[in-house]
């Protein structure tokens, strides 16, 4: 009698632990799971989390279905995440099966972020399905956020760096541009006389004036006089020391006395070269006369002069061309007149692109443009330039720079487009990619600045872009040295307080 009493009992116990595994799950508890970052952090516009869990032993039925949704909680709103589904080792689907030993999960999830985002707080939704039975579990709360330092970089008009350099068209102005005025004083073979049909030449009567000119113009300065005189390389070394040495000293006393009868002061460097072999290959290589090839391989073959000379006195075939053609020329007194032309002052060109800016040519006004920091006077400035000098690309962009800079975008971009219609040059795609990030297109942000190689601030540029795509430690790297509050900001953003500072 008691064996038949206790077996329904034990039947009905064991039958009720069965039920019990199979008929419900329990609640979650924030303790099955961890989350990374630990505070959500928002990184290029996003809000990215890894959530980890862990279902313990016996908490997962085989019969249960469970769908789990991360939610981003705020006052007033709140963002679902991807519904993620787990199920059970007796459940037919094709979901991740959790044993009833227990298992491991992970989530990924990333949220659009909205600045309401900044308080908020991070849940787990869940609802079970067991036998056809649904039951929504409450929710667990699993971390917080929104650490939102990076969305420091955006504005009012998206991703606006408000100090931001973009890139100058540079002026090609020069205050001192150095010029020189050559002559030549030819001289009869083995002959170091000045003879009066080549001091009376026109060649030689226009290097005078050219001095004179230049020594009585006010924004003109002389430098030196260069006398250079030579030998053909034909003939004893001995005897072309001796002839070249000659020549420049004849020709330094005829310059001299026309510096003294003029009032001109001046300096004359004065030097002779007794053989002039670099000439005589420089003429070689610009004839046409036979052989000429052998000529310059046998310069090339030897170094010793008289071995050159025999070599090429060998080559009888051209041999006298040579010596009516080539070395006349090298038997000469070369006269470099050397000078600064002087441009206007500092001072005289922002007076006249005051009140006559006809006066200035391109390059003086965008370097007026430079002389001042009121971008009221450089906006007038280069809307001057635009009006005299409409094919110039320069002006558009940099008048875009100064819209620009004052934060108008709209205006800043047509200018840059039409610069870029006129030529499409790296500053102007640098400019025009920090206005795509301004319109938060990091797309064509960083299809312009692969365009801009040379411009000044690139790097600059791209680590404002690396900011807003969420890359901190290329952003760093790009900006180096620079001291910028986009700079500062990508250093705080990986946690380098100190240079920060």
């Amino acid at each position: 009698m008691i064996k038949k009493l206790y077996l329904p009992l034990l039947m009905g116990g064991f039958v009720a632990v069965l039920s019990s595994c199979s008929s419900k799950i329990g609640e979650l508890s924030a303790n099955f799971f961890t989350i990374t970052p630990q505070v959500l952090e928002a990184t290029g516009g996003k809000v990215p989390v890894t959530i980890n869990g862990r279902f313990p032993e016996s908490y997962f039925t085989k019969s249960a279905v469970l769908e789990v949704t991360p939610v981003l909680k705020w006052d007033g709103g709140e963002a679902k995440g991807q519904t993620y589904v787990y199920q059970g080792e007796n459940v037919q689907g094709n979901n991740q099966v959790i044993p009833y030993q227990g298992g491991n999960i992970t989530i990924g999830e990333s949220f659009n972020y909205i600045p309401p985002m900044a308080k908020s707080e991070l849940f787990l939704e869940s609802v079970a399905t067991i036998k056809g039975k649904v039951t929504s579990l409450p929710s667990i709360k699993l971390g917080d956020g929104v650490i939102s330092t990076s969305t420091l970089f955006e504005g009012a008009t998206g991703t606006v760096v408000s100090d931001a350099h973009t890139a100058i068209s540079h002026d090609n102005f020069q205050r001192i541009i150095k010029e020189a005025q050559q002559a030549n004083i030819l001289f009869l073979i083995q002959q170091a006389n000045l003879r009066a049909s080549e001091l009376n030449s026109t060649n030689i009567k226009d290097f005078n004036k050219q001095v004179k000119d230049a020594y009585a113009a006010t924004n003109k300065k002389i430098n030196t006089i260069e006398i250079s005189s030579y030998a053909s390389p034909d003939g004893g070394l001995d005897l072309n020391t001796k002839l070249a040495k000659e020549r420049e000293s004849n020709t330094k006393g005829y310059i001299n006395k026309q510096l003294i009868s003029s009032k001109i002061d001046a300096a004359v460097d004065a030097k002779y070269t007794a053989e002039d072999w670099d000439g005589f290959q420089e003429l070689v290589s610009q004839s046409n006369i036979q052989d000429k090839e052998l000529i310059l391989r046998v310069l090339s073959m030897y170094s010793d002069p008289e071995q050159r000379e025999n070599e090429i006195k060998n080559i009888s075939s051209v041999y006298k061309v040579l010596a009516d053609e080539i070395l006349p020329q090298l038997r000469r007194s070369r006269l470099i007149l050397n000078y600064e032309i002087i441009g206007k002052s500092d001072e005289e060109i922002s007076q006249l692109a005051q009140v006559a800016e006809s006066q200035l040519n391109i390059e003086e006004l965008l370097y007026a443009a430079t002389l001042t920091q009121d971008n009221a006077q450089k906006e007038a400035i280069y809307n001057r330039i635009i009006q005299q000098f409409p094919d110039d690309y320069r002006a558009y962009n940099n008048l875009g720079s100064v819209y620009y800079q004052a934060a108008n975008i709209a205006q800043a971009e047509s200018l840059y487009k039409k610069a870029e219609n006129i030529k499409a040059t790296p500053e102007v795609n640098l400019n025009l990619g920090l206005v795509a990030l301004v319109k938060g297109d990091n797309v064509a942000a960083e299809s312009y600045f692969s365009k801009a190689s040379g411009a000044d601030y690139l790097n600059e540029a791209l680590g404002n872009l690396y900011i807003s795509q969420g890359h901190y430690e290329r952003a760093v790297s790009s900006f180096g040295n620079s001291k910028t509050n986009s700079a500062a900001l990508a250093q705080i953003l990986t946690n380098d307080y100190n240079s920060a500072k």
